[in-house]
């Protein structure tokens, strides 16, 4: 059975998550459907040692990427979204953690969307946005769900523009000392 389509405000989360030198970064932007921001964070540097990096193996980025930062800062929003776009691949098993759907919107010429298997990854057909736009197949109902949200956006509304926010202000945000605000 599938969720009824939302009938109030749209509210669409951004999220990114990036390794920079040593550490893990995270930035999230919540908008309204037109793409004005409402709500912004960011995490502080994330910096697994060496224990951690044997303790955890190969599970480390998913659980950097995915809960450590992720799912906090999305936890952290007041604002609930309906939806997560996420800027890489590697944040997609964040799905399993929340009750939204998760749309990664990658450059065409992503080279980790070749890596993925066919059952892990489905494209959705989207004129907002200049990149792929991908999903878990796996999750029930989120083809629907997506559809239906991707339908009260505005359409001038490039997917892939927030994220390009987001990095520029934890420039400036960083510069600034601030490791959270609201928009």
């Amino acid at each position: 059975m599938s969720e009824p389509t939302p009938t109030g405000p749209i509210y669409l989360g951004f999220l990114t998550v990036f390794q920079e030198g040593p550490g893990y970064l995270g930035g999230c932007l919540v908008t309204n459907s037109w793409g004005r921001p409402l709500e912004f964070r960011l995490s502080t540097a994330v910096q697994p040692n060496r224990v951690q990096h044997i303790l955890y193996g190969n599970t480390l980025q998913e659980y950097l990427y995915a809960d450590l930062i992720g799912k906090t800062l999305i936890d952290k929003c007041a604002t609930a979204v309906q939806i997560l776009f996420i800027d890489s691949l590697t944040v997609l098993p964040i799905r399993s953690r929340l009750e939204i759907p998760v749309v990664a919107v990658v450059p065409q010429d992503d080279p980790s969307v070749s890596f993925l298997p066919d059952e892990r990854i489905a494209r959705i057909k989207n004129e907002r946005s200049t990149a792929s736009v991908l999903y878990d197949p796996r999750q029930a109902g989120d083809a629907e769900r997506i559809s239906r949200i991707l339908e009260k956006i505005d359409p001038g509304m490039d997917l892939s523009e927030p994220f390009t926010r987001i990095r520029e202000a934890m420039n400036e945000a960083r510069k600034m000392g601030v490791t959270s605000r609201a928009a």
